[in-house]
């Protein structure tokens, strides 16, 4: 009698730097992200605990398409306004709201999956692992990101074919 041991499903918890894995997907590639063979791929025989893109709201259309084209996906979309500076310059950064976000919540995580190529959560990912012994995921485009990013990530994936429309 062949008895097949069932192993439990791991726990993860998604967050995607939308602005981050925007603009350097289209510099490098001229391409933009694949949001759904992404999902696709990080949540085979995994369960979701938490997904959350951040992403800047303009109140622009084609924006609050994409916003909600997430949100069919399974996000939950954070927003922030993106403001205009009087000298022109603009700021809509989601940094210190992600690294939050992602203390709060690794805890109850097995695998912690961050979109994003900012070398500042280097940081962020040697933290929780330490605090919580939980793994970390990276993706993002590699000719854009931080070397200590990649070094902290228990696996990191390059944003690159088939992950590119």
């Amino acid at each position: 009698m062949n008895i097949e041991k069932k192993t439990e499903q791991k726990t993860i918890s998604i967050f995607v730097d939308v602005q981050n894995v925007y603009y350097t997907s289209r510099q490098a590639f001229k391409r933009n992200f694949n949001y759904n063979k992404f999902w696709s791929m990080v949540t085979k025989d995994r369960k979701i605990l938490n997904a959350i893109a951040y992403a800047t709201h303009r109140n622009d259309k084609k924006q609050i398409e994409f916003q909600n084209i997430l949100r069919a996906i399974g996000f939950k979309v954070k927003l922030k306004p993106y403001i205009t500076r009087a000298d022109g310059t603009a700021k809509a950064d989601w940094d210190v709201g992600i690294a939050i976000d992602v203390m709060e919540l690794a805890e109850t995580s097995d695998i912690i999956i961050l979109v994003s190529g900012d070398g500042d959560f280097d940081q962020l990912l040697n933290r929780i692992k330490d605090k919580y012994n939980v793994e970390c995921e990276v993706y993002s485009v590699k000719s854009l990101t931080s070397k200590s990013l990649i070094d902290e990530a228990t696996r990191y994936y390059p944003i690159e074919d088939p992950l590119l429309l």
